[in-house]
């Protein structure tokens, strides 16, 4: 019976109980807060153990804003305590990134053993190998899983389609497009590839173009992984949203804040890194997305994301003022009886207008304008609504003005 299950799944760990799951991540994050607690000294509070892992909303997010500006003061990590480095990285910021060359460190081998990828197969990595870590990340994840590599990076299109025949590349690994670009460049050179299955990340995978793929032979799957974090979440060949990976603790919060949304609704993604090398406790990513309810299909039990949905960051200016979502958690947190609040900016006239929507069962009209001026620095239009009436898709700021 194990046999057949390392055949399907990576390791045992996909198919654990939920109790069993958080009773492992629950000690990790421990050890990872005791690790930051140490390099950090008298410079952090002491947090201590968490009791439960739902604990981990009580912690502040942390900011890729923050960590560029703990790098400024403590070169190159900020003063993490980052261990076992065999490679430093760039993304823009700029912001530097530790890599490790230890077995799957970025855990992207359990995203390419879900897409099939195996010892038989030569990967033509199309990520790039200058400055950021992509291009490592997808490599370590291949020798994980046994297959060779060809670290072909992106350009050079007829030397791709010429070097994938001449050396019998069966799986690709790169930006969705990309691959279309060498294959069409194959047609036009008359060259037949071997490619049947692809992995890919970095982008947005359509639906036409995952279509154009299985129509040619290619099963395409795609990844959800950060400079940062390495994988988050992938596909399983269920094609049913994407699994959140072993390694990491998932939060989707409401935009600006750290508190966790309901399951179902749109939020910004925060990770928790269990990677010892690299503690990142409540990580934003930026990104949106939304928990996805039951288990995979495939199997694999742990919990499931809908994907890329946006970015979280709304920011928007209005008569010249910026309005942020930190701003907007600041004014529901003002008033117990708030649970959620919506900004829109619109046009009336040739003027911008706004108009604040608040979930209450009641209250004062005169306090709540207030309050929109003390922490949005703008007067606007109030609208109460009654709990639970507002949109659930992730907006704090809603921009309705044309700039066509």
């Amino acid at each position: 019976m194990k046999e057949m299950l390392d055949k399907v799944y990576y390791d045992d760990l996909e198919t654990r109980s939920t109790d069993a799951r958080h009773t492992a991540q629950l000690e990790a994050v421990n050890a990872q807060l005791a690790r930051v607690a140490e390099a950090a000294g008298n410079c952090l509070p002491d947090i201590g153990k968490l009791k439960y892992l739902d604990d981990l909303a009580h912690l502040p997010v942390l900011r890729k804003s923050e960590l560029t500006k703990w790098q400024a003061e403590k070169p190159p990590f900020g003063g993490l305590p980052v261990s076992n480095v065999a490679h430093i990285f760039q993304s823009p910021g700029p912001i530097y990134e530790p890599g490790g060359i230890s077995h799957d460190w970025w855990r992207m081998g359990r995203f390419l053993h879900a897409a099939g990828f195996g010892p038989g197969d030569v990967v033509q990595n199309c990520f790039g190998y200058h400055l950021t870590p992509a291009g490592m990340i997808f490599e370590n994840g291949a020798r994980a899983v046994g297959a060779k590599v060809l670290p072909a990076g992106t350009g050079q299109t007829e030397l791709q389609v010429t070097a994938a025949r001449d050396v019998g590349t069966t799986a690709y690994a790169g930006t969705p497009d990309y691959l279309k670009i060498i294959l069409d460049k194959a047609d036009e050179m008359g060259v037949t590839l071997g490619i049947t299955k692809a992995a890919v990340g970095g982008g947005a995978l359509f639906p036409s173009l995952r279509e154009h793929y299985k129509d040619r032979g290619i099963t395409c799957m795609q990844s959800y992984a950060t400079a940062d974090l390495g994988n988050i979440a992938y596909e399983s060949s269920a094609l049913e949203g994407m699994i959140v990976d072993e390694g990491v603790v998932v939060e989707i919060v409401t935009p600006g804040t750290g508190d966790p949304v309901s399951e179902g609704e749109v939020g910004e993604v925060v990770v928790t890194s269990l990677n010892p090398d690299y503690p990142l406790i409540r990580f934003a990513t930026g990104d949106m997305s939304a928990v996805l309810p039951g288990h995979s299909p495939c199997g694999r039990t742990n919990m499931r994301i809908k994907g890329w949905m946006g970015r979280a960051d709304q920011t928007t200016k209005i008569k010249g003022m910026f309005v942020r979502p930190e701003q907007v958690a600041a004014l529901v947190a003002k008033h117990p009886e708030v649970t959620r609040a919506r900004v829109i900016a619109r046009r009336e006239g040739e003027q911008d207008a706004m108009t604040v929507q608040l979930e209450s069962p009641g209250g004062d009209q005169a306090a709540y304008a207030q309050s929109v001026v003390d922490t949005l620095k703008l007067k606007g239009t109030i609208e109460v609504h009654a709990p639970n009436t507002l949109p659930k898709d992730g907006l704090v700021i809603e921009d309705q003005r044309s700039y066509d």
